[in-house]
């Protein structure tokens, strides 16, 4: 096998990683693209946080097969280009930080930058921090007049009108905007090479792109027309999707230079719908995007099978178990010592632990009566290993290196906001932050005023 400079034309089906040996000691991670960042001590985090101890069968990320070292280079970096993301609340931020890690992981050469919105706890933007370049809040209600006036006649296109700031980020030249949902199997920095409208086909319906991931231009001229043009004409299926397919109506027909393949969108669950095509083309796959109501953290994941599970059982194809097991891995090796930092994990006797972190509560369930260290990381040595990440037979998914066992077997994540005191909510309406489509809803008002009258 020749070998590969990460500055060369490397393979798409290759995935470089380094991979656990048997020693006890950690050596950290460093991007090529800069000095190191904290939770970059997985170098590729998709290994897990029990080392990669995997066997074969749905439900566990796939396992490398050996390769030669490649011979260390640096990428320049780009800082007037950024990735960009968006995180609504605690919950979308774990998405947000395993994709920015996955983007770390693979020695991406541009800014990452993460939008929040004013739910997003202190706590979790200074977890955000140690991830992306840049955490900036933005808040449809609190923005310009332009906005105000949009949002009172489309009201229902709120957490839209969030995601269309990304193109006010007119530091940057150019852009890649990717849901929080994704995760990047491999360097795609050559997205840049792209232009302004350029996304992959819908796999529901071929003729519109999917907005998880797309190219863009900041500009406030274009963000400006996009509002107008979302409070004139709506949306068709209520979200940005619909918003940006019916603004920039010629995608289909006008530029296939701007058709980025579907390998850069590829959905989890559409594997579904052409599972041939997928095992051809499928082990090509950049960019995962998991659509659905179903997330990846809505499933639970054993640090020592390396299953993910779903209401305690394997549920799904093997392809798609598998990007959720990478999902999980890159979680439990980097983002969750991150979170470890905000609040101590304390050891306890109890078979189950929980601990929350600003609303999100992580539930870890112990395999053995001994009480470890659930934040280990394992032992990553500078080697780099080749994964093919969707086309392994069952056999193949055999690492016959030693296993880290671990005192942890299981890792949930579950969504348990905090209740705002009367102080919060008042402070929210002095902000012009109310909830229009929630509590703070015109209906729930008029109830509250006919108790008071009647």
């Amino acid at each position: 096998m020749p070998f590969l400079c990460c500055c060369a034309a490397v393979p798409a089906n290759v995935i470089h990683l380094p991979l656990p040996s048997a020693g006890k000691r950690l050596i950290p991670f460093r991007g090529l693209s800069g000095p190191p960042r904290a939770g970059e001590a997985a170098a590729a985090a998709e290994v897990g946080a029990a080392g990669l101890g995997l066997g074969a069968g749905p439900g566990r990320a796939p396992v490398p097969a050996p390769a030669r070292r490649a011979p260390a280079c640096r990428r320049m970096s780009v800082t007037d280009q950024a990735f960009v993301t968006l995180a609504t609340d605690d919950v979308y931020c774990q998405g947000a930080l395993v994709l920015g890690q996955s983007l770390r992981n693979h020695t991406t050469s541009r800014k990452l930058a993460v939008l929040i919105t004013p739910e997003v706890s202190s706590g979790m933007r200074s977890v955000l921090r140690s991830v992306f370049d840049e955490v900036i809040e933005v808040d449809t209600l609190d923005s310009a007049d332009s906005v105000r006036l949009a949002l009172m006649q489309r009201p229902e296109l709120g957490v839209t009108f969030t995601k269309l700031h990304c193109w006010t980020l007119t530091h940057y030249s150019k852009c890649v905007f990717m849901d929080a949902d994704t995760l990047v199997l491999c360097n795609v920095d050559e997205l840049f090479d792209r232009e302004e409208f350029s996304a992959a086909p819908d796999s529901g319906w071929p003729d519109c792109f999917n907005s998880g991931v797309f190219v863009f231009r900041p500009s406030l001229k274009t963000y400006n027309l996009l509002l107008r043009f979302a409070a004139e004409h709506g949306s068709f299926d209520g979200g940005d999707q619909g918003l940006l397919n019916s603004f920039f109506s010629n995608w289909a027909t006008a530029d296939i230079g701007k058709h980025l393949p579907f390998l850069y969108n590829l959905s989890s669950s559409a594997v579904y719908t052409y599972v041939p095509a997928f095992n051809h083309f499928g082990r090509d796959a950049k960019v995962v995007h998991f659509l659905g109501a179903t997330k990846p953290w809505n499933y639970k994941y054993n640090l020592q099978t390396k299953r993910v599970m779903q209401d305690g059982t394997t549920s799904g194809s093997f392809h798609q178990l598998s990007f959720l097991a990478l999902w999980w891995n890159i979680y439990s090796a980097s983002i969750l010592p991150l979170l470890g930092k905000l609040q101590k994990m304390e050891e306890s006797e109890s078979e189950e632990c929980k601990h929350t972190f600003n609303g999100v509560e992580i539930t870890l369930k112990k395999a053995s009566p001994y009480v470890a260290n659930s934040l280990q990381i394992p032992v990553l040595p500078e080697q780099t290993y080749e994964i093919y990440p969707t086309t392994c037979s069952p056999e193949e998914l055999t690492f016959k290196a030693n296993e880290v066992t671990h005192s942890v077997s299981e890792l949930s994540i579950h969504f348990k906001p905090e209740e705002p005191s009367p102080e919060d909510e008042r402070r929210k309406w002095e902000e012009g932050r109310m909830d229009y489509m929630g509590k703070d809803a015109f209906e729930h008002i008029k109830k509250k005023l006919d108790a008071f009258l009647h």
